[in-house]
């Protein structure tokens, strides 16, 4: 293991920052994260990043806009870690939700679709995806990408498995979990979002962006529903998922092409989300290549 110390003493104060938040209801555990999010996110750098992001992608704003938005991704950035202890707490309502529930809307889109491949992005509390459907009676396997310090991984891991039918490292292990789960009709879900350097060129906010083709690979070989999943935050550790109807996407001769479009359709609903609700989304990614011109 690499710099064994490092990820020993990294784990020891994750798991210490995790009893703490666990001893703590939930939303004042979210508002904690929230104020430490605050505080990080007046780091130059990562200003600097979230800063230059924006103006890639909404150059029309203001900076007193863009200066809010920076504000609200920092904040519900550390809403998200300080509420993961307290996922197996939170209930589904259908009702406007308060702090600790999540308000469902679009449930009948999961029936009678077995082997379904849902995604979404890494708005809100993207970790609330496979939670609500587990709770919905239809849990699914998750794919997620694993973490840098292997001893958090696996910690994370465990979290992960307690609300989905198995949670799958993004490699050649997750690309065989997700064929053998979809042989058997089980739903696999899948966060689309992120820049993948090996991928496929697709726009995004108007911008080449390498992304990953798995999801419209899968979907076209198989013919498979595609249900888009979105996730906002209302205020606080209150939330709203949407299951969406399963997406059209056309099928012809040239099986590049078809991938390319159903990822283009993929990238326009995301971004059509972020626009809605910006200081949701994990703008300090680096989802456009360095050299993109601003």
């Amino acid at each position: 293991m690499k710099h064994p110390i490092r990820y020993r003493l990294e784990y020891c104060l994750a798991r210490c920052f995790w009893a703490l938040l666990t001893a703590l209801p939930i939303a004042a555990a979210s508002n904690v994260g929230a104020a430490l999010g605050t505080a990080i996110g007046l780091l130059p750098i990562l200003a600097r990043r979230v800063e230059r992001n924006l103006i890639l992608a909404m150059p029309d704003l203001k900076p007193r806009e863009r200066a809010a938005i920076r504000a609200g991704v920092w904040r519900n950035l550390g809403r998200t870690i300080a509420e993961l202890p307290h996922l197996p707490d939170f209930t589904l309502t259908a009702q406007p939700p308060r702090a600790g529930q999540i308000q469902v809307i679009g449930t009948a889109n999961l029936e009678g679709r077995e082997g379904s491949l849902l995604f979404g992005g890494h708005l809100a509390n993207w970790e609330l995806m496979y939670l609500v459907t587990a709770k919905l009676g239809r849990p699914m396997h998750v794919v997620y990408r694993a973490a840098n310090n292997p001893l958090i991984d696996q910690w994370l891991w465990h979290v992960r498995e307690g609300s989905s039918l198995g949670a799958l490292a993004k490699g050649a292990s997750a690309a065989r979990g997700i064929l053998a789960a979809l042989n058997k009709g089980e739903t696999v879900g899948m966060l689309v979002d992120q820049k993948m350097n090996d991928g496929i060129e697709v726009t995004f906010f108007g911008h080449p962006a390498m992304t990953a083709p798995a999801l419209a690979q899968l979907a076209l070989r198989r013919n498979l529903p595609v249900i888009p999943v979105r996730c906002e935050r209302l205020g606080g550790a209150a939330f709203r998922v949407t299951i969406h109807e399963p997406m059209v996407y056309a099928t012809g001769n040239d099986q590049t092409a078809d991938i390319t479009a159903l990822m283009g359709q993929v990238n326009d609903l995301m971004e059509d989300w972020i626009r809605a609700r910006p200081e949701q989304w994990l703008w300090p990614h680096n989802r456009w290549p360095k050299n993109t011109p601003e």
